[in-house]
Parts: structure tokens; sequence; C-alpha cells
């Protein structure tokens, strides 16, 4: 196995992150709901979440607590700067993730949801950013976007299984562009 795989400084590194999946979709609920309803309550974050009051409450609790959530006179939640910023965040990388899965990647429109939302609220926005650039570049050329979905029916050809083998990374070269670019397990 590839050290830098398993190097303690990087898989730590998703226990730092500033903002967890529940978080993140705590925060989305409560904009979504503030900008449908024009209020949102701990239980109208409970029921879109499909969780119970009072795991709503504690974790809007645990939202205040970070300054990313305050409340009205009348109680109606509110996301401060801070916390507007992470939901904008988490809302653009779910966009970038599931459009790059989708348009580049060529996985079905279900399966990107469920990766992007997965990946959303890790990604940098420096990451985000070059996603977006790379995605711009490729689909703003009709024949860079059309060279790209041949590779990709490359991948799909060989069933995927020959798309990274052992030891391999991605800077070894195009699997599209070796002598024998769709064999399957070294056949």
């Amino acid at each position: 196995m590839n050290k830098m795989i398993n190097d303690a400084s990087y898989w730590r590194e998703f226990d730092n992150n500033e903002i967890t999946h529940s978080a993140a979709h705590y925060l989305m609920a409560i904009d979504s709901l503030r900008g449908r309803l024009g209020y949102a309550r701990v239980t109208d974050v409970a029921e879109m979440l499909e969780v119970s009051r009072g795991a709503a409450s504690m974790s809007v609790t645990q939202l205040k607590k970070r300054g990313w959530v305050t409340e009205d006179p009348n109680r109606f939640l509110l996301l401060t700067e801070e916390g507007a910023e992470k939901a904008r965040l988490v809302e653009d990388n779910f966009r970038i993730l599931s459009d790059f899965f989708e348009k580049v990647l060529g996985v079905s429109k279900d399966l990107a949801m469920a990766d992007a939302c997965k990946m959303e609220h890790l990604m940098s926005l420096e990451t985000g950013r070059r996603m977006v650039w790379l995605m711009r570049y490729i689909l703003s050329s009709e024949k860079r976007a059309s060279e790209v979905c041949e590779v990709m029916k490359c991948f799909e050809e060989c069933g995927g299984e020959a798309a990274v083998q052992d030891g391999e990374s991605v800077g070894d070269g195009c699997p599209a562009q070796r002598k024998r670019p769709c064999v399957l397990n070294g056949d």
C-alpha cells in the first residue's frame, strides 16, 4: 500500500474539517426555510430533515455556540453572516460536484447527487474554484467536450475495471492514450 494514502497528516484532516455533514444540512435547511416561508423554527427544521424535534434542538444549539445561528425576538432561527457563508459554500460545492460527476464523468444524476452530498462539506473553496474552471474549460468547447465524452466511453466499454490498477496513480497517464486502453485486469 502506498504510504501517502495512509499518511496520518492527511486522513486526520477529515476530523479537523470546520463543518460536519450534519451541521451543513441544518444550515442549509434554515436558509431554505427562511427563503421559502420567511421564517424557520426548530420544528420546521426537524420536519424538513426528518429528525426528531429534540435532535434538531440539540443540533441548533451547537450551531448557536459556533456563532452560525441566532434567534430573532420571536424565536425564529436566523443564520449569522458566517453561517450563511458556510451554507452558501456547501450549496455551491454540491452544485459543482454534482455537475462535474454528471456532465464530465458521465455518472447518472442520482449517483452524482448522492456522491456530491457525501463530499460537499469537505471540499475547499480553492478546489471548488479549480473544478469550476476545469468544467468551463472542457464544456466551453464542443470539440473538447466531445473528446472527454469519447475518453469516458472507453471507461464504460471496459467497465471501469482497468481505470486504475494496483500502484497506479492518476499521474501515470490517460488510460485512453495507452496502447491498450480498455484492457480488463491486464489481459
